[in-house]
């Protein structure tokens, strides 16, 4: 069995504690981060625009992978000790749903955290790229609350009925 856990900042925790509690013993456990990949390009592309390509030491684009390849390692060296057992670490670089996606081929399950409004119970705990994710992984998944679930009076209402169609005319 092998299980994919998606780690995003701010969330994490809640993914591996669920990994954990629903991961048999000799499961394969990976820690999946992904890093989107419009950041550090964004930055290449105003710093070469601005001031040229003759001084790459100090292109922020550079600083920023860097940084983000830091932030990265920590976060999956706190979930593997979080974790408390044997795992494999993947750093991805890319479009995040997507990178999420390709990286659940496979697998047997796909942990994944609510992160989006997580006030309300309902389709807008999820954020974009976690929608995308749970509408496309190629294996089950195991949604999350980040946090104790909010209760179930939050459901927002249904929506009003429609109104009645006119009735057709009566011929005779």
């Amino acid at each position: 069995m092998t299980v994919i856990v998606w780690i995003v900042e701010g969330t994490w925790p809640a993914c591996v504690d669920a990994a954990r509690a629903h991961t048999p013993e000799g499961a394969d456990v990976v820690l999946l981060h992904v890093t989107a990949h419009d950041i550090p390009g964004a930055a290449h592309g105003a710093y070469a625009g601005m001031l040229g390509r003759g001084h790459p030491e100090r292109d922020p684009g550079t600083r920023l992978e860097d940084m983000a390849a830091r932030s990265a390692r920590e976060l999956l060296r706190a979930a593997a000790d979080r974790l408390g057992r044997d795992c494999t670490r993947i750093e991805r670089i890319g479009r995040i749903e997507r990178e999420v996606v390709a990286a659940a081929e496979g697998a047997d399950l796909l942990v994944v955290a609510r992160d989006g409004d997580r006030t309300h119970l309902g389709p807008k705990s999820l954020g974009p790229a976690s929608r995308f994710v749970v509408d496309h992984a190629p294996c089950p998944v195991l949604l999350v609350w980040p946090e104790p679930a909010p209760g179930i009076a939050t459901i927002p209402p249904p929506p009003p009925h429609p109104p009645h169609p006119p009735h057709p005319p009566h011929h005779r």
